[in-house]
């Protein structure tokens, strides 16, 4: 098997050593150059022909994101990494990046002059990322799946199993809870830009540090028609407001005499994240009954199935990403391996799904009867 070559762009030397040396702890990653800044880069990248590149946003001669658009206008479809520091200003910075066509971003560690520290918390960081982003190609589009249908020619040879739709009378759809990780910024912003403010509230974590979560609530309101916030805990869930999990905080909810609010705190993190899906979607499946719709999207690992689990047995609906439009299909495909997804639907069709289950349902926060 070929390795996964790396082209390291930065114009720090530590941060270019450190960076070679994390990924030199897996065999099959491969730092084939390093270049000092993005024009240097556009050189390499035509030169060494990398399946992946790690960038810095602020070096001399051209920053990160002016190199990133300028691949993406010669049409480099290779996943651009970027590499930030925590901050407002990086935060931004990094936003603007991921608008300009790069895939992912992963923080510098805080203190940079403690090399072996430092190392070790990007290998764990870096090297799980770049094996997803680096895959085998992704699977034509396809038509939906359906309970019991075998997996369509270039997707694994495994039978998909969907969820039994929930029995009894159809019930009110009070409640959106969403999640994403790797690639769910920019599926994020496709939904909500394309879909009307809902009638019922929407809570979603992303996989994403403290700072950068406050910035992506803040765009996210601006490019929406929905009320996006960063939540602070103690908020009274409200028609037509997203409330985004904030970054190294766990988000659950509780049942009050108006109906649901939120609840904060930094418990261990579960499936390797804080924030995770799971703790929200359960937390959502013991207020909300089966009166509520799980939306699990792009991102590497299984965080989600616990939650979406919960959910199914509750009575509720959850819809996944295919494989064909995630970036990389870990978590929504855990939870369709798992027999847990009632729809798999193109990154496309989500928003709308959400939209007609909730108007078939005649779902709202009016017509609710508050929280079982």
């Amino acid at each position: 098997m070929s390795r996964i070559r790396v082209l390291v762009v930065d114009d720090s030397v530590v941060a270019r050593m450190m960076l070679t040396e994390a990924l030199a702890g897996d065999p099959q990653i491969e730092v084939v150059g390093t270049a000092a800044n993005g024009r240097l880069a556009l050189a390499m990248v035509e030169q060494l022909a990398p399946d992946l590149v790690m960038m810095d946003i602020v070096m001399p001669v051209m920053d990160g994101i002016e190199a990133v658009r300028a691949l993406r206008r010669r049409g480099a479809r290779l996943p651009i990494i970027m590499f930030t520091w925590i901050s407002a200003h990086d935060a931004k910075a990094t936003f603007n990046a991921l608008a300009a066509g790069a895939t992912d971003f992963v923080t510098k560690p805080a203190h940079m002059t403690s090399a072996a520290a430092s190392i070790e918390q990007l290998a764990q960081e870096l090297i799980p990322r770049i094996r997803a982003l680096v895959a085998t190609p992704k699977p034509a589009p396809s038509a939906p799946a359906t309970p019991g249908a075998a997996a369509p020619v270039g997707r694994s040879a495994t039978v998909i199993r969907m969820a039994t739709p929930p029995q009894g009378p159809a019930r009110p759809v009070r409640l959106v809870v969403m999640g994403a990780s790797i690639g769910g910024p920019r599926a994020l912003f496709h939904i909500f830009t394309k879909m009307p403010r809902l009638p019922v509230p929407v809570v979603l974590v992303q996989h994403m540090p403290p700072i950068f979560t406050g910035q992506f609530a803040e765009r996210l309101n601006h490019a929406s028609e929905s009320t996006v916030l960063e939540a602070v805990g103690g908020e009274e869930l409200q028609p037509g407001h997203v409330y985004v999990a904030p970054g190294d905080h766990h988000l659950e909810l509780v049942a009050t005499a108006q109906g649901a609010c939120t609840v904060l705190h930094q418990g261990p993190p579960v499936n390797f994240s804080r924030p995770s899906l799971d703790p929200l979607f359960c937390s959502a499946a013991r207020v909300f009954a089966g009166d509520l719709i799980a939306v699990v999207l792009t991102g590497m690992g299984s965080d989600g199935s616990g939650g979406c689990a919960a959910v199914v047995a509750a009575g509720g609906t959850v819809l996944v990403q295919d494989h064909a439009s995630s970036l990389v299909w870990g978590m929504p495909g855990a939870v369709t391996q798992a027999g847990l997804a009632h729809r798999v639907l193109p990154l496309e069709e989500i928003g709308a799904a959400v939209l007609a289950t909730i108007q078939r349902s005649g779902g709202g926060v009016a017509s609710s009867g508050g929280p079982q």
